[in-house]
């Protein structure tokens, strides 16, 4: 099985791309990023250079992945989202000659496995987005984001937990439990920590 570009798709012939993977139209996809299976890359969408995609992850029209950002396996990218790659963005040096490659330094946002990042959310590298977690439409991340938590605003900040079905949890029988209304999953919270219960 091989992964299906669209026509109008700019897929680099040095990327590898997964079986069953997905890139709509007029997405790009840069030389050597690595794209698991089963990931969709949707319209206008721009996946840098080296960008590392994990299995079965979700990118929406007209986001921008840039290098050298890292996703885990089920990763999903709203529509627009900016991953950023230059903490200090110049596009001329002190003596005011245009920058190059090697004037900066690249540093990338690394998400984990399942985490959502909402519609026109930004993400300023180099942060780290925990598993599971979701960072709500619009808003702008400045700094790591717990496993699990519920980040929102402007800078973006904890307002809750969600459990691995996405929806916010609600509190438990005891202070440190929360309960996932959609699949009834237990969490438990140590500090500012969540952690799903095993039963």
């Amino acid at each position: 099985m091989a992964f299906f570009a669209a026509p109008s798709a700019d897929v680099d012939h040095r990327a590898r791309i997964g079986d069953g993977s997905k890139v709509w139209h007029l997405a790009q996809v840069r030389e050597d990023a690595q794209l698991g299976v089963n990931c969709i890359i949707g319209r206008g969408a721009y996946i840098g250079t080296g960008v590392r995609l994990g299995d079965n992850c979700k990118v929406q029209n007209y986001a921008l992945v840039y290098e050298p950002a890292e996703l885990a396996d089920g990763v999903f990218i709203g529509p627009a989202v900016v991953l950023t790659n230059d903490t200090y963005p110049r596009a001329i040096n002190p003596d005011g000659s245009l920058k190059g490659g090697d004037d900066w330094e690249h540093v990338g946002v690394t998400i984990g496995a399942g985490a959502s990042i909402g519609a026109r959310a930004v993400c300023v590298a180099p942060v780290k987005i925990g598993a599971w977690a979701t960072v709500a439409a619009g808003a702008v991340v400045v700094k790591d984001v717990p496993e699990y938590a519920l980040v929102v605003g402007v800078p973006a900040r904890r307002v809750g937990w969600v459990g691995k079905a996405g929806h916010p949890l609600l509190p438990g029988p005891d202070q440190s439990l929360w309960v996932c209304p959609a699949t009834g999953a237990r969490y438990e919270q140590i500090q500012d920590s969540l952690q799903e219960v095993q039963d």
